[in-house]
């Protein structure tokens, strides 16, 4: 399992929100006696690995096993299921639990939901007359903290289930996710959202309030100041968007999970591990990582060189000079360090390979041109290209949804054209996902003239000659392009959106700001007349707290533009971002890619 995040520094305690998701998996398993087969869903294996060490679920008993349509094999009598409330997952535990019957074997069964039950899957287990053997309980795991500014509510396809199936179960488990955190951190007085979903997640958090109300009184001054929610389809032209940020591009080449990457050893210079995968943790406890993860790629380069260096010059000195004590001590602290150096060197060589390939940076170059806005023949053609060279599928969608979004759509002359070649080259299997597509407004025809120029103009979005070296702007974790999410959290934690309200109205879905009920006397309560800045501390001198929750999903290049947004002298607050996935546009293109026969 990866390793654990440290989780000492973070501005709110997410620590103790880790540890309370910790012991109520401990208190299931220690009221169940004895030694039990802990039989885990795969998907939430990885979440877990956030939260407990294996080893401690093995001292209270557990023997572990991952849940397959395979029956479980174990000498244990009793087995426990820790599952997502899903359909096919129930069929499985069926298919077990006749077949144990089926070979005489007696055993008692537990299933624990997370986070809770729901009366479909409870149907299908009374169907198969299997609900009667069954202790049925609830693991309430809503979020799972990622790192120090980070946590995830792990819904992989909240996107699709809102727009293509129109299921807004997902909205339910966000609007618990925050009502969980106010339980612990106090009611977000100023809350903020744009988008369908983020003003109903708003509604739903309102009605949470009214029904098991949170004592304010109580509570003192709230630690979270504001809520802001987006809607990840207010802004999909950013994760279509190479990220270049050096998390972002580990994502999108190796595809971080659960906070690690899977490398070859020989990547990594264990050349006895070669063919082997290695998994390497990727947070802010590795401190080289954590300054350097945030940086746009060419800087990444550049203070590794510098570094290595300045190890080598040291090394010299040390080895021709009388040096003192202290001086040597410093010098052993610095070697310290060699093994991470050692590491991300070995990872940014490898990610190397992948930046300078022609291919890549022509994709860059088509990706820039495409949020200019300018010259939608050429992109068209590059596209049309890509087809016919049998590029990846999804490198050829994601390409054209950014094509499509920019664009207020394709002409239907040529949205029927590609679509028949897209079909003709990559299989008319592929009709599905992009009837999904279409349905989730990520290709379409051309209905109306796009406001996307007038957009990238009024809120700044691309930004002439950055600075990635030495930022000024957000830009630089695209090189260029300011991602329109962050630059709406700016607006949001700067002036409010009020100044933003006519370009606000030419994105997707409505907005609100509103104060919530019972806050006139916080000593932040200005915040949302667009005095942020200077009402950023509270009481006890520390900054306040922003919330940010992405509905949909969160690129890292986003989370590091954030970031950096925080660490701005004239920034008043800390920021927190939630998420209910971390995505890259191939992710987010796979949740709606379906495959007939």
């Amino acid at each position: 399992m990866a390793q654990i995040p440290n989780l000492d520094n973070s501005s709110l305690d997410l620590r103790s929100l880790r540890e309370q998701s910790q012991k109520e998996l401990i208190n299931i398993l220690r009221n169940i006696r004895g030694n039990k087969c802990l039989v885990i869903d795969p998907k939430l294996s990885g979440s877990l690995s956030l939260i407990i060490q294996t080893s401690i679920l093995r001292e209270h008993g557990a023997e572990l096993k991952h849940l397959s349509a395979d029956p479980v094999q174990t000498d244990c009598t009793k087995v426990v299921y820790l599952v997502r409330s899903r359909f096919n997952l129930m069929r499985f535990i069926c298919s077990h639990v006749r077949h144990d019957t089926s070979k005489g074997l007696e055993r008692e069964y537990y299933i624990y939901f997370v986070p809770r039950r729901e009366v479909v899957c409870e149907k299908v287990l009374e169907e198969e007359k299997i609900h009667h053997l069954m202790t049925i309980g609830e693991y309430p795991l809503y979020m799972v903290p990622f790192d120090e500014d980070l946590l995830s509510f792990e819904l992989d396809y909240t996107n699709k289930d809102l727009q293509v199936d129109g299921d807004p179960s997902s909205l339910w488990h966000i609007a618990k996710a925050i009502h969980k955190l106010e339980s612990s951190f106090g009611v977000i007085p100023h809350v903020r959202a744009k988008g369908k979903a983020s003003v109903r997640v708003a509604d739903i958090l309102t009605h949470m309030q009214t029904e098991e109300p949170l004592n304010s009184s109580d509570m003192g001054v709230p630690e979270i100041n504001t809520l802001i929610l987006l809607d990840r389809e207010v802004d999909m032209v950013t994760p279509m968007c190479s990220q270049l940020t050096y998390e972002g591009l580990l994502d999108e080449f190796l595809q971080i999970n659960n906070g690690s990457v899977e490398l070859d050893g020989s990547v990594m210079g264990v050349q006895q591990q070669e063919g082997k995968k290695m998994k390497v943790p990727l947070n802010s406890s590795d401190k080289l990582f954590k300054e350097t993860r945030d940086l746009n790629f060419e800087t990444v380069v550049k203070v590794l060189r510098q570094k290595a260096t300045s190890m080598k010059e040291d090394y010299s000195e040390i080895s021709t000079n009388n040096q003192t004590v202290s001086e040597l001590k410093d010098f052993v602290k610095k070697l310290n360090s060699l093994p991470e150096m050692t590491r991300h060197i070995n990872i940014a060589q490898h990610l190397s390979t992948f930046t300078s390939k022609p291919s890549f940076l022509a994709r860059l170059d088509m990706e820039h041109t495409l949020v200019d806005g300018e010259n939608y023949d050429a992109c068209f053609e590059y596209i049309e290209e890509l087809i016919h060279k049998q590029e990846p599928l999804i490198n050829v969608l994601r390409l054209l949804i950014l094509l499509s979004i920019t664009n207020s759509g394709l002409p239907k002359k040529n949205f029927d054209y590609i679509r028949r070649e897209l079909l003709h080259s990559y299989g008319f299997e592929h009709i599905a996902t992009l009837n999904n597509l279409e349905k989730a407004g990520l290709l379409n025809k051309q209905v109306a003239r796009s406001n996307w120029v007038n957009i990238k103009n009024n809120l700044q979005l691309v930004v002439e000659d950055t600075n990635t070296a030495n930022p000024t702007d957000i830009s630089y974790v695209f090189s260029g392009y300011a991602p329109l999410s962050i630059r709406l959290v700016q607006h949001a934690v700067r002036s409010g959106w009020r100044s933003v309200e006519d370009i606000l109205r030419l994105l997707p879905g409505p907005h609100l700001e509103t104060k919530r009920a019972g806050f006139s006397g916080s000593p932040s309560s200005n915040t949302l007349n667009g005095t942020a800045a200077t009402v950023g501390r509270i009481a006890d001198g520390r900054r306040s707290l922003v919330l940010v929750v992405f509905i949909g999903g969160v690129t890292y290049a986003e989370i590091s533009a954030l970031r950096f947004l925080s660490a701005q002298e004239e920034m008043a607050y800390d920021m927190i971002i939630g998420t209910t996935k971390l995505v890259n546009g191939n992710t987010l293109i796979e949740t709606y890619m379906e495959h007939m026969g």
